[in-house]
């Protein structure tokens, strides 16, 4: 976004040149060079209170720390500006469209495979593959129903896909809070800047699910799901809800009655159209999954495949979001829909392939390599910021089981202008929009931007000390 930090008004790591600004971000720019550190410091500040005092937070599993931690927010904007937008937006919508057909054709006539396109072992051997779903017809043919489609911009300013997320994306209560929050702090800036809103991304996700409600009913009944309080992303359960106006219900509040669905309430039963749920595959059905889950519901499967609720997203939706399976997405893009992708992929070597695992030890300390189940920026090896020991450790780990990996070359990620501690300084960052699909296929226009608030790092994620940015599409 900018080559270097602002020294106007706001301290900063480096010095700004006014060719250093990008177009789109030079009003941004000029506001920004009138600022005092203190009071952006104390903006910072208040910042953190406020969230603290709303709770948001997000839970970190096995941290002597604590159990809640607050994920940093920049009080920075990233700024999009609307072309640029607008291609990523045709980009991701190509995206999802053909996610949704590959995951309809598996599970169905599996012409992909026939084709000789994906290698069946890569979609039937996967651990995400549910053979419980062969065959069950899904609404409107939708498996994937909110995406969140992780996309970077390097080397000369072009995107690509970094990774698909299509099982329970999460994120979006931060997208939307930090607009909240920008909004709150610096009102000035809104009437400078044409942002695009996004305040109505939850009126917008409910219409959606309501779309793919079962066939034949008018006024659709639809809940949130979640495993309960204890997990890392309740504050966006329940605020979600909120904001939709629906209930939030926890498995023990549904039961099965037939082939139907039905929710407890002070009112007696009602009946259950269609479930966000924010709860993995192997504990919604006890029946049928993880025999000792208690988060979710028995019997909830056949009510599913009887075709009387619908599941945001579907069961099995985690195939298409497998990392290994992720090589072959701009195939499917191709081969679905005959056209050519419009967000490339980054390069990826798969070490399941003898030749491409020969290249990848040989070049371990200048590559990532990520397992292919792996998630959160954990089971994963970044050479070029990597020990020779952490090197020869990940060594042992790829050689054991090749197929459980794949490596991508070590991008120039794009870095935006962010607030820490010695001022002003570029930390890299990437995107997360979220992609809804209904009878429609929409995107609010922006999404979450993670940045890695560690000098130098490329890990964004926020278990792993990464922070969020509001994201500005510039309208006009």
């Amino acid at each position: 976004m900018w080559a270097q930090p602002p020294a106007a008004g706001v301290p900063s790591a480096t010095s700004l040149k006014s060719s250093d600004v990008r177009d789109h971000y030079a009003r941004f720019a000029r506001w920004l060079s009138e600022q005092t550190g203190n009071s952006m410091e104390r903006k910072r500040a208040e910042a953190d209170l406020i969230f603290r005092r709303v709770g948001i937070t997000f839970a970190v599993y096995g941290d002597d720390a604590g159990t809640e931690r607050l994920i940093p927010f920049d009080v920075i904007p990233r700024i999009i500006p609307q072309a640029e937008w607008a291609m990523l937006e045709r980009g991701l919508k190509q995206r999802v469209r053909a996610l949704n057909m590959f995951l309809t054709d598996i599970y169905h006539e599996q012409r992909i495979v026939a084709a000789g396109i994906i290698p069946p072992e890569q979609v039937f051997m996967n651990a995400q593959y549910r053979p419980e779903m062969q065959g069950v017809d899904v609404p409107s043919n939708i498996y994937s129903h909110i995406a969140g489609i992780d996309v970077v911009r390097a080397g000369a300013g072009e995107y690509y896909v970094l990774e698909d997320n299509l099982r329970v994306p999460s994120g979006v209560s931060y997208m939307l809070e930090n607009r909240k929050m920008m909004m709150r702090l610096f009102p000035d800036l809104f009437s400078r800047h044409r942002v695009a809103p996004v305040a109505h991304y939850p009126d917008v996700l409910l219409e959606n699910l309501r779309t793919v409600s079962p066939r034949g009913i008018d006024d659709p009944t639809v809940v949130l799901l979640t495993p309960g309080m204890y997990n890392s992303a309740y504050f966006e359960h329940a605020f979600l809800a909120q904001q939709m106006g629906i209930e939030l219900v926890e498995g023990r509040d549904l039961f099965v009655d037939g082939e139907y669905l039905y929710m407890r309430t002070t009112r007696g039963p009602q009946r259950v159209d269609v479930i966000y749920r924010r709860i993995d595959d192997d504990f919604l059905d006890p029946l049928v999954f993880r025999t000792d889950s208690q988060l979710g519901v028995p019997g909830l499967l056949n009510v599913y495949r009887a075709g009387n609720v619908t599941l945001a997203n579907a069961i099995g939706t985690g195939v298409a979001d497998d990392k290994s399976v992720y090589p072959f997405v701009p195939d499917m893009i191709r081969f679905y829909l005959q056209e050519e992708p419009v967000i490339n992929n980054v390069p990826t070597w798969q070490c399941r392939k003898p030749a491409e695992l020969s290249h990848v030890l040989a070049n371990l300390k200048d590559l990532v390599v990520k397992e292919v189940h792996g998630a959160g920026g954990y089971g994963m090896l970044i050479g070029p910021a990597a020990t020779k020991a952490e090197i020869e450790d990940f060594r042992a780990k790829v050689l054991a089981h090749p197929a459980g990996y794949i490596a991508q070359p070590t991008l120039s990620l794009s870095a935006c202008p962010t607030y820490v501690e010695s001022g002003i300084a570029p930390r890299h960052i990437d995107l997360r929009p979220f992609v809804l699909s209904g009878r429609d296929i929409q995107i609010v226009p922006g999404g979450l931007t993670r940045v890695a608030l560690r000098e130098g790092s490329l890990v964004v994620n926020s278990s792993q000390g990464g922070g969020t940015k509001d994201t500005w599409v510039l309208e006009g």
